[in-house]
């Protein structure tokens, strides 16, 4: 498929970057015939995903939040940012901070996050794993979906279900969450992909 017909993606990240280097690998995998990650936005250093991102000649932006007076004007020049490089979708992994209206309105339905558990458990927490631990559900999970202006909420895309056992702790757990993540944003971004081009 030509450049010019492929999804432009661009992958945002505050912290090291897991979820976004395991996308970035199965972009080299070739596991995305439609979509090219042409653009990744980190906070952190070190950066994994930047790291990673540079070795597969994919172009990287620092932008640090302190740098701005408010979470608005970070969030303006990020919009900038974005409409200068043509970016179709937006995914938040591990990104942090929550999407205001302008930048919603910049890229409507276009902004897609990663959230572990099964929606609407254990929404608007950075602690969703530990907290399924420690409300003692037998099974949680990922989500994945399309952001509004309501903290965890949107239309969902993708989830995936993932056993809590009786033994299990946040040590245990978190594998089976690093190993379905990179499916399941496989899947997601297949499905975009999918409803992207039937539109046209």
């Amino acid at each position: 498929m030509n450049t010019k017909n492929k999804i432009n993606w661009a992958i945002l990240v505050t912290g090291w970057g897991r979820n976004a280097i395991d996308t970035i690998q199965a972009f080299k995998d070739e596991k995305f015939i439609k979509s090219n990650i042409t653009f990744l936005v980190y906070e952190e250093e070190p950066c994994g995903a930047a790291e990673k991102a540079v070795e597969q000649n994919i172009e990287t932006l620092r932008l640090n939040r302190n740098n701005f007076s408010d979470m608005v004007s970070y969030q303006k020049k990020l919009i900038i940012e974005l409409k200068k490089r043509n970016i179709d979708y937006i995914f938040m992994l591990s990104f942090k901070y929550q999407i205001k209206d302008e930048m919603l309105a910049a890229f409507p339905n276009r902004i897609l996050n990663i959230h572990p558990s099964l929606f609407p458990s254990f929404l608007g927490t950075k602690t969703a794993i530990q907290d399924a631990l420690e409300y003692g559900v037998k099974i949680t999970g990922i989500t994945t979906h399309i952001i509004d202006d309501k903290l965890d909420e949107g239309i969902i895309l993708e989830q995936v279900v993932i056993k809590v056992n009786d033994n299990d702790t946040f040590d245990t757990l978190y594998p089976k969450f690093a190993k379905k993540g990179k499916k399941i944003i496989v899947k997601t971004i297949k499905l975009i992909e999918e409803r992207h081009f039937r539109k046209q």
